[in-house]
């Protein structure tokens, strides 16, 4: 079993771990409505006020961090020692955004709250492609009180705020995104059927047809697995965030999967850093804690850096 050393506690649900060149990692508390840096000390630092539900988080080409907002998808729900994401409160929902964050201002700058006409729900996650642009998944909202659980899309947009477009529809609660060491393959994930899909890239933000090339479903594990966000190593492997059984599942590129368990059931995100990527930060949500731990491999480097 891995060990893993505790970084800093006292975060409502971290989430996004960003790791930054300095040693310092950036996450969102989704329920604290911030950015954070955690330096390696453990001590932590305000970054911004992110009213919302500030979600995934990377840097993008200019040095800004750039943020999923579900826009308060979810309430804080306390169980026993964890907190939980909780029932839709649509009293509280500010809607959906992507936005930039300045990390030498604080400014706050919303890019996209909306589609083709249609509203963003719940960003969840995004990742940065070499040319600029991202990809982003929108989770959606399940408002028990109205039994409505709402079908979203996969999206691509530049990060000037320009340009935005959807490239996959529907898709049931997707959650993590990465894409391949060489940038050919953009994969996510799904939280509640716990499934995998994959689609070759053509240009940026164009995907290949559907079924052309390869399967678009790589894998689902068995039993009950709800996956969360994920990162891709050096080898192509995506190593997912995977909640309830409480571990990260990595998943080759063949589909063979492999579980490593961690020590919070809502563990629900993973990146990699220090000087040579061996590093795993690990957000254990649901305790309110960034752990580490030496990976099996190097992560992959991310477009933009951290």
């Amino acid at each position: 079993m891995s060990e893993f050393l505790e970084i800093a506690s006292g975060l409502r649900f971290p989430e996004g771990p960003v790791a930054m060149a300095d040693g310092s990692v950036l996450v969102v508390e989704m329920f604290g409505e911030c950015v954070t840096r955690v330096r390696p000390d453990g001590s932590k630092e305000l970054v911004a006020e992110v009213p919302g539900g500030p979600n995934g988080a990377a840097i993008g080409p200019d040095g800004a961090l750039y943020l999923c907002n579900n826009g308060r998808a979810f309430s804080a729900k306390q169980i026993g020692d964890l907190v939980v994401p909780g029932p839709f409160d649509p009293d509280r929902y500010l809607g959906g955004r992507i936005q930039r964050l300045d990390l030498g201002t604080g400014a706050l700058t919303d890019l996209y709250t909306e589609c083709d006409g249609h509203p963003l729900r719940a960003p969840n996650d995004l990742v940065f492609d070499s040319h600029g642009g991202f990809y982003f998944t929108d989770h959606g909202i399940r408002d028990h009180d109205r039994r409505t659980s709402d079908l979203t899309g996969i999206y691509y947009a530049t990060a000037d705020g320009s340009s935005i477009r959807e490239l996959v529809f529907p898709t049931e609660a997707p959650n993590g995104i990465g894409l391949s060491p060489d940038g050919s393959v953009l994969s996510w994930v799904e939280t509640h059927s716990g499934r995998v899909y994959r689609r070759g890239i053509e240009s940026p933000g164009v995907l290949a047809p559907s079924g052309s090339g390869r399967p678009d479903f790589l894998a689902r594990p068995e039993g009950l697995q709800l996956f969360d966000s994920l990162a891709v190593d050096a080898e192509g492997n995506l190593c997912v965030a995977t909640l309830i059984s409480g571990g990260i599942t990595v998943i080759a590129p063949d589909g063979a999967t492999e579980f490593v368990p961690t020590e919070d059931r809502l563990t629900t995100n993973i990146c990699f850093g220090g000087p040579d990527l061996r590093t795993a930060f690990i957000t254990y949500s649901g305790s309110g804690r960034l752990v580490s731990t030496t990976w099996r491999c190097p992560g992959l480097a991310l477009a933009h850096g951290g």
